[in-house]
């Protein structure tokens, strides 16, 4: 079966990418191949980690990359910036043959305070994260 190629685009590619990457292979991954980059790769937060253990979802294996590895290889059907500094920067060349999407999220790297309470905006990002997917994939349906 064919999988239709997805990127999620954020700055450091080390935690909002990382874990819509995450969530959509967990809701999705039989219909599509799921990747997510960096326009400067920072190595993936140990809270994104955590954030995504707590539902479930393991992204241990994940690898935080650079847009350039994907630039020229690989053709996606759907691209996401989920920052607006990846917005403003993202080569356009990305989605030039598919859908682009812009969903901007509060960067949970960011977070100051106590390590629970660090924790508490990755898991809000997290959720507002899945809430969108879950939008998306009942927006395209089940054949598309």
């Amino acid at each position: 079966m064919y999988k239709q190629k997805v990127i999620f685009v954020c700055t450091g590619n080390s935690a909002r990418s990382q874990m819509a990457e995450g969530l959509l292979r967990h809701h999705a991954g039989e219909r599509f191949e799921v990747f997510s980059a960096g326009l400067e790769p920072k190595g993936i937060n140990p809270l994104s980690i955590k954030a995504m253990d707590e539902i479930g979802i393991d992204i241990r294996g994940h690898t935080s990359d650079s847009l350039k590895k994907y630039m020229g290889h690989h053709h996606f059907s759907h691209a996401f910036t989920v920052c607006s500094d990846a917005d403003e920067k993202c080569p356009s060349v990305l989605w030039t043959n598919g859908k682009k999407y812009h969903w901007p999220f509060d960067d949970p790297a960011a977070a100051t305070g106590s390590e629970e309470e660090q924790l508490a905006v990755f898991r809000r990002v997290r959720d507002e994260i899945d809430g969108k997917i879950r939008a998306w994939l009942t927006e395209l349906g089940p054949n598309a």
